[in-house]
């Protein structure tokens, strides 16, 4: 009896790249760790970088009015893009108060991620380790509450041990998900 692939696994694109998902699961495991051991740093880091690209963001919108001029508007697109290039050099030096709008910001995304994972997952719950995904969507949907009621006294630590709990859980899910595909693609069709 010959062996192939489960049709549901595979589709059109192939054999799953469950190599990937078990690389990123790792990385999602080690960063998290970090984050949690180290979580005023790990959220003064990210409002800096944060900072930083809103910085260079800016630098693109000026350079986009100069190379629009035609269109029109390039004194607006300028000082769009001067607001920007001000507001992230603010953060980036005032990382302190970057962190408290920051705080915000995470908890509205681990909200919106919580809420599309567990959505996401009646769209295949039929796949073997689904049930991990729709964990993850739960427990971020619940991160992100719980940075929105203790706000602001829990900015300092929130950021930092938040994100390291949110990506240890998306790691886990995805070790686990990679290896529910993996048992599928093994098994044997049976026609």
């Amino acid at each position: 009896m010959a062996t192939r692939a489960h049709p549901t696994a595979t589709g059109a694109f192939g054999a799953p790249p469950t190599r990937t998902f078990t690389i990123w699961a790792i990385l999602f495991l080690v960063l998290g760790a970090l984050a949690i051991a180290l979580p005023f740093s790990a959220g003064l880091g990210v409002t800096i970088f944060l900072g930083w690209i809103i910085v260079f963001t800016g630098f693109a919108h000026i350079a986009s009015a100069f190379s629009h001029r035609a269109m029109g508007g390039n004194i607006w697109r300028v000082l769009l893009g001067l607001l920007y290039v001000a507001g992230g050099l603010f953060i980036a030096f005032q990382p302190g108060i970057g962190l408290l709008s920051l705080t915000l910001v995470i908890g509205s995304l681990f909200l919106a991620e919580g809420i599309l994972l567990t959505i996401g997952f009646f769209r295949i719950r039929s796949m073997p380790g689904s049930g991990w995904l729709l964990a993850d969507g739960i427990v971020t949907l619940l991160l992100g509450l719980l940075i929105w009621i203790r706000w602001p006294a829990s900015a300092v630590w929130a950021v930092g041990t938040l994100l390291g709990i949110n990506l240890i859980m998306s790691g886990v899910a995805l070790l686990m998900f990679s290896a529910g595909l993996r048992r599928l693609v093994a098994a044997p069709v049976r026609a």
